[in-house]
């Protein structure tokens, strides 16, 4: 279903529904103001009308130990039979909608963090059922680590349940809000990401709208003339900015849908069958784009078609542009994102790994590869026979470029069971084990 697709309701049974929210007094002086009764001074936020909307998806909250955000909309049945029952009034398209959530969020500045004289953007993206909060550990040390060199903004107009409309509109609002970012912050020059689990899919995307061709590309038929450094392509831009560092860490690049992939249904067939099924009633569209399910207009599905560049967007020439791409992955104990897709690999290229740190400052960091795998022997291996498979297409799209992949263990932490929230450091001090991943993060961080 498209994210236009939503259920809006009459304007009537909108406000009503408002109104009955809200306290008289908070009423009759929004009614004078002729303001929203939900308004609130300082930086406004569209998405949060978005958000308010009937839908149906699951809250996630609850299975991510998180308490309900303020503000938060709870599904009221009857109210919304009594919405669904009434006259309806046409949706906005999804890209205004998209539109008018970047703007917002990019407009705010109560979520960054770094000096004003700092000309090097980082954008920290969260995942599913996230928020900006859950890169606020990680922001600091980025500050603190590298003063005076970077400028770190924590993505806000993807959070909670907006996370279940779609890579794609997702990544739409990200890259609005980046663009009202380098609009209002005049003297920067570079561009880093910093993205977890969903986050690095909808930031793949993002970039492959915001990717501005080189301006000083020679036609082909100048090329013989020219040395063999001024034939190297310029790399193009982000958001008209320089872009230095593409970090995803624990993210399902090749989607939730194969063997294993999705870890805590522990590789059974049926479940796995059975989820790639329903993912799309608990989570909406984004269920759909993880478990390649999606089929709009006939095209194949949106990861596979964000390895290439297309009508979408030059999502490969956007990735080739970054002067590195890194790839944090949890090797156990991740029951949300597997091995095979956050490392982009095949199973055979998966090494044997000690469960144990190759550096004492880094504990949790196991392994660094600096390149692509240069095994290519399938012919023997299970791979051969899914050398068709969208699987294939998207790990043969995507290791088109050079990837440093980090391997992670939390072998030895005492939450161990929650790496994937580790990797990160979600909530500080809970998931502290992982301060050292981000540590490592900084400690190779271009600037």
């Amino acid at each position: 279903m498209p994210a236009s697709s939503r259920f809006y309701t009459s304007a009537t049974c909108s406000l009503a529904s408002a109104s009955s929210r809200s306290p008289p007094h908070r009423r009759r002086h929004a009614s004078v103001m002729g303001e929203s009764p939900r308004a609130r001074p300082g930086c406004s936020r569209s998405r949060r009308q978005s958000s308010s909307h009937p839908r149906l998806g699951l809250d996630l909250g609850f299975l991510l130990g998180r308490k309900p955000r303020p503000g938060d909309e709870r599904l009221d049945l009857a109210n919304w039979m009594r919405c669904f029952l009434s006259q309806r009034i046409p949706p906005p398209s999804a890209e205004a909608e998209a539109d008018a959530e970047g703007k917002a969020a990019g407009s705010c500045e109560e979520h960054e963090v770094g000096g004003e004289e700092a000309d090097h953007l980082v954008v920290m993206v969260n995942g599913l059922y996230g928020s900006s909060e859950d890169w606020k550990f990680a922001a600091e040390q980025f500050v603190k680590r590298l003063p005076g060199k970077v400028f770190v903004h924590r993505s806000q107009s993807n959070h909670s349940k907006l996370t279940y409309d779609g890579v794609d509109l997702m990544g739409e609002r990200l890259a609005e809000e980046v663009r009202q970012i380098v609009q209002r912050r005049r003297n920067l020059k570079k561009i880093s990401f910093v993205a977890h689990s969903l986050g690095g899919l909808v930031t793949r995307y993002a970039i492959g709208k915001l990717y501005e061709p080189a301006t000083n590309e020679t036609s082909s038929l100048d090329t013989d003339k020219l040395s063999d450094e001024q034939k190297t392509p310029s790399a193009g831009k982000i958001a008209g900015l320089e872009p230095i560092n593409f970090i995803a860490s624990a993210t399902p690049h090749l989607g939730s849908r194969w063997n294993k992939q999705l870890p805590f249904l522990f590789g059974v067939p049926l479940l796995e069958r059975t989820a790639a099924g329903a993912a799309h009633f608990i989570v909406g569209r984004t269920g759909k784009h993880l478990f390649l399910t999606d089929r709009d207009d006939g095209k194949p599905p949106l990861l596979v078609r964000m390895v290439e560049d297309c009508d979408d967007g030059k999502f490969m020439s956007a990735l080739r542009s970054f002067k590195r791409r890194v790839a944090y992955a949890n090797v156990t104990y991740d029951h949300i994102v597997g091995w095979r897709t956050s490392s982009i690999r095949r199973q055979h290229e998966l090494p044997k790994l000690k469960l144990s740190a190759n550096d004492e400052k880094y504990p949790h960091v196991i392994h660094v590869d600096k390149g692509n795998s240069e095994d290519r022997q399938q012919e023997e291996s299970v791979e051969a026979s899914l050398a068709d498979s969208l699987e294939e297409r998207m790990i043969r799209g995507l290791t088109q470029v050079s990837w440093e992949r980090v391997d992670v263990c939390f072998h030895k932490s005492w939450l161990r069971y929650n790496a994937h929230n580790n990797i990160q450091v979600r909530i500080h001090p809970v998931n502290s084990d992982g301060e050292d991943v981000i540590y490592h993060m900084i400690d190779n961080f271009l600037v």
